[in-house]
């Protein structure tokens, strides 16, 4: 998910969900909430390709919407190379434990529950 699509979600389900009323109500709330044009919030939502987020701008949608961008990801993929790395060295340790099996259980945890 690139960062545009990123904060059009934020802006539609976080910022200014459904509950707000129209669209157009929406959109107004998010421009408040963001310190933003209505213009600005209107490209954003609309996931505009001409729009450029800036960093300033995502920390702002990200404290806003209370979602970080990236940061799950790239944690996610930490805690799978700290288990794949203990596979390693307990297929090291006990000779009886084939590396295939550790490779098995590594490809388990990659496709274990996320949320």
């Amino acid at each position: 998910m690139g960062t545009l699509q990123f904060c059009q979600r934020a802006l539609k389900e976080n910022i200014a969900p459904r509950e707000f009323g129209s669209v157009k109500e929406r959109i107004t709330k998010a421009a408040r909430d963001l310190k933003w044009s209505i213009s600005r919030a209107k490209d954003v939502w609309y996931a505009d390709p001409r729009v450029s987020i800036g960093g300033d701008e995502l920390r702002v949608i990200e404290a806003k919407a209370g979602i970080q961008y990236g940061r799950d990801e790239a944690h996610d993929l930490e805690k799978l190379i700290e288990r794949a790395t203990a596979l390693v060295v307990e297929t090291k340790a006990n000779r009886r434990s084939s590396l295939a099996h550790a490779f098995r259980a590594f490809i388990r945890a990659l496709d274990g529950p996320r949320t």
